[in-house]
């Protein structure tokens, strides 16, 4: 009978301890994990990455100009009817 206290209050103890400790270093390795070290990325290199961020924001900003023209152009559309009025059919 005591063995079996002893047992669950063993297992009751080390089980939840032993998972908080596995959450607590894996959280530890994800964050050394995503801190890169600071010699690891090259000047030329970071230098590139900010030329290429821009040209991305520019491209960005195009495309957003061309979808507002796209949608006024539809809305005009919209508003004003079919561009092409088809003739009507004379009657025989």
């Amino acid at each position: 009978m005591d063995a079996d206290i002893v047992g669950i209050i063993f297992g009751c103890s080390v089980l939840p301890a032993s998972i908080m400790a596995w959450y607590w270093g894996r959280a530890h390795v994800r964050r050394i994990e995503r801190q890169p070290p600071e010699s690891a990325i090259s000047p030329e290199v970071m230098m590139r990455l900010e030329r290429m961020e821009q040209g991305i924001d520019s491209i960005a900003l195009e495309v957003e100009r061309i979808s507002e023209g796209q949608r006024f152009t539809t809305r005009l559309l919209s508003e004003k009817g079919s561009p092409i009025a088809l003739p009507a059919q004379e009657a025989k």
